[in-house]
């Protein structure tokens, strides 16, 4: 055997054990149900991980609800695709912007359960195959919902449906509750060095 040969059995032997490992855990995820899955972190991606979800589910023609608290004063490119092009997506924004502009925790408060009777509505609802609940954590973090109340209705929301839930921080409790949790890290960011937010990429 020559020396392509024997590179080519060793890596033939490797991928054939690379794919024993795989097919066994494959095998071992018996259980159907939707999932919980919290996207947090400094780092840049997380509205935009969900949203990922939310072109896969509409690709298999499933209907998504997509709650968007903190954001909605500037447009964005995805609330401008889905609103004018994708009715099987249930689309609801807080409308304040970030909380350290509107500098008033009554109104931001009074805005939170406003919004949330609609992610509420979501949560209850089993034609959703996915609810994306974007910047979450934040009302968590600064107090603005109960958190009793919130990991309530995704407890009991119905079984095949698929809660995103996105921001930072928000403490421990989303953390624990969910099923898949992915933490973003920030290594550098564009903004940090003065470049401007780029439209269809940042917003």
């Amino acid at each position: 055997m020559d020396h392509d040969e024997a590179t080519q059995f060793a890596h033939k032997r490797k991928m054939e054990k690379q794919k024993d490992r795989v097919d066994a855990k494959i095998a071992e995820a018996t259980e159907e149900r939707g999932i919980v899955i919290l996207i947090t972190g400094n780092g840049k991606g997380k509205t935009t991980s969900a949203f990922g979800m939310i072109m896969r589910c509409l690709g298999y023609g499933h209907k998504v609800g997509l709650v968007q608290f903190i954001k909605g004063k500037q447009h964005s490119g995805e609330e401008l695709f889905l609103k004018e092009r994708h009715p099987d997506v249930t689309f609801y924004q807080m409308g304040t912007g970030f909380t350290w502009d509107t500098q008033d925790k009554a109104g931001d408060i009074a805005a939170a359960e406003r919004t949330w009777v609609h992610a509420e509505a979501m949560l209850k609802d089993a034609s959703l195959h996915l609810v994306v609940l974007d910047e979450l954590t934040y009302m968590l973090g600064f107090k603005y919902l109960d958190d009793d109340m919130i990991l309530d209705a995704i407890r009991n929301r119905p079984p095949e449906q698929t809660v995103v839930v996105t921001g930072r921080g928000g403490g421990s409790a989303i953390r624990e509750l969910a099923d898949t949790v992915a933490d973003i890290e920030s290594v550098k960011h564009a903004y940090d060095s003065g470049v401007k937010a780029r439209e269809g990429i940042d917003f």
